[in-house]
């Protein structure tokens, strides 16, 4: 059995405002920094064979804090980055709706599909995430991870694990700053989109 702790990276501005971050690389705020020192905190003690981080320096920032703390070497690891979104990227909620209003209602319709011009698709996002999933357990067999990622890549993971519809991914986005732990016993299955 292998076990994640997949850590949502520290809060940024973009996350503060409400925008799309996406691949956008932002920086954590000081609030984000607080965020991923309050965890590094709560996990010492416990002990972790390897740290994995999204190449995204919001996640880097986050486990570098972790690192320090736990005396972990990060591996930077660019499949477990956020869900791409294209044109969003920028852009804040409702400036998305009014820019976009036919794109986000077919969003809001078919989480599956990707509305902006150049997003990627959540199918895409679940089959990176198995991908790199699968290796790491197959890498690190009975071993406990640290994985610093983002809210969307988490929330697919933990679908797929947990055999969740992945229409319903969006409500498994974690906080800021906060670890989702899942088990893995097998190899992961890309679930029928």
């Amino acid at each position: 059995m292998t076990e994640l702790w997949l850590v949502r990276h520290g809060q940024t501005d973009w996350n503060l405002a409400n925008i799309v971050q996406g691949h956008s690389d932002i920086p954590l705020n000081d609030t984000g920094l607080a965020q991923a020192r309050e965890l590094a905190e709560k996990l010492i003690g416990a002990h972790f064979d390897a740290l994995y981080c999204s190449d995204l320096i919001r996640a880097r920032q986050t486990a570098a804090i972790l690192a320090e703390s736990l005396n972990l070497e990060v591996v930077i690891e660019p499949r477990i980055r956020e869900i791409r979104q294209g044109v969003w990227e920028g852009f804040a909620i409702p400036e998305i709706i009014k820019m976009y209003p036919e794109e986000f209602k077919r969003k809001n319709e078919n989480p599956l599909v990707p509305a902006a011009e150049g997003a990627e698709s959540v199918a895409e996002v679940v089959r990176r995430m198995v991908g790199v999933t699968n290796e790491l357990h197959e890498r690190h067999p009975g071993q406990r991870l640290l994985l610093v990622t983002h809210g969307f890549a988490i929330a697919a993971l933990t679908c797929v694990v947990r055999g969740i519809p992945i229409q319903e991914v969006a409500g498994y986005i974690p906080d800021n700053g906060t670890p989702v732990v899942l088990s893995i016993s097998d190899a992961l299955q890309i679930p029928n989109f």
